[in-house]
């Protein structure tokens, strides 16, 4: 092999030194697939992983939590419904929901996204994609909402790649809650070009109202890293267009300082 070919390890980008007081849970049901691919998305974004299990009611001090993707319980009933009732789900519904200035920031990826509705943190619900297929591709999205915890570092209306892969990644609402969502800037991500799963008003993401809960359904912990996220322009797998989720939060616990 050439001297001058690049190896994939050339590509891998140093991780940033982690930042104690941005403590980031990362919750694994039985099913879980991307439970490790969060944590290291966190590391990249200069925060602390935290491991925590569904069976356990304590969120062991973190200062966000991520629902990463996967089939939890195997879908089995629906998306997300049987995960929605984990132990780990109640706290986690009372600290996002908490009256405080500073309610629990939390993120649901895919599968999380789908427990999330479940458990009414995020309006809608999410059914089979409209071809009724799984898909994986990569995905370009714009950032319609750079006001939660965890877009706060992109800029509005910018277009990012990430890859996604889902079957029942469909999401749904009834008019009202739509033009709501609309109305007050919830939609987050919104896919652009034809529309991979035939989701309301090409909707991937949403948040609440207070802006610390987000759901969206492709995968930026697949795009952290550079040789192994989506193809850029020269065919090479560069893109790390979903580190900017972990570092806006990462950012936003620590004030602004990370």
């Amino acid at each position: 092999m050439s001297a001058d070919t690049p190896l994939i390890g050339d590509h891998t980008m140093p991780e940033t030194a982690p930042l104690t007081d941005a403590r980031i849970g990362v919750v694994t049901f039985p099913g879980t697939l991307d439970d490790r691919d969060a944590a290291r998305a966190v590391r990249l974004g200069g925060g602390t992983p935290v491991s925590l299990w569904h069976a356990d009611d304590s969120l062991h001090e973190v200062d966000a939590v991520i629902l990463p993707g996967g089939f939890s319980y195997g879908d089995y009933l629906r998306a997300g419904a049987i995960a929605r009732f984990a132990p780990v789900m109640n706290t986690i519904i009372v600290e996002a929901e908490a009256t405080t200035a500073s309610p629990l920031p939390v993120l649901g990826i895919c599968n999380g996204f789908q427990i999330l509705t479940e458990a009414h943190l995020l309006p809608g619900s999410m059914i089979k994609n409209d071809h009724l297929k799984f898909i994986c591709r990569d995905q370009v999205l714009r950032v319609e909402n750079t006001g939660t915890a965890w877009t706060s570092q992109f800029t509005q209306d910018e277009l990012i790649t990430v890859p996604m892969k889902n079957q029942d990644g469909q999401y749904v609402v009834d008019d009202a809650t739509l033009s709501t969502l609309e109305d007050q800037g919830r939609v987050v991500f919104r896919y652009v070009g034809e529309s991979p799963n035939g989701s309301r008003n090409d909707i991937a993401g949403v948040t609440n109202e207070r802006g610390n809960v987000v759901g969206l359904m492709p995968h930026p912990e697949h795009a952290v890293e550079a040789g192994y996220g989506p193809n850029d322009a020269t065919g090479l797998r560069e893109g790390t267009d979903g580190l900017t989720i972990f570092t806006s939060v990462v950012s936003s616990l620590t004030g602004g300082n990370a």
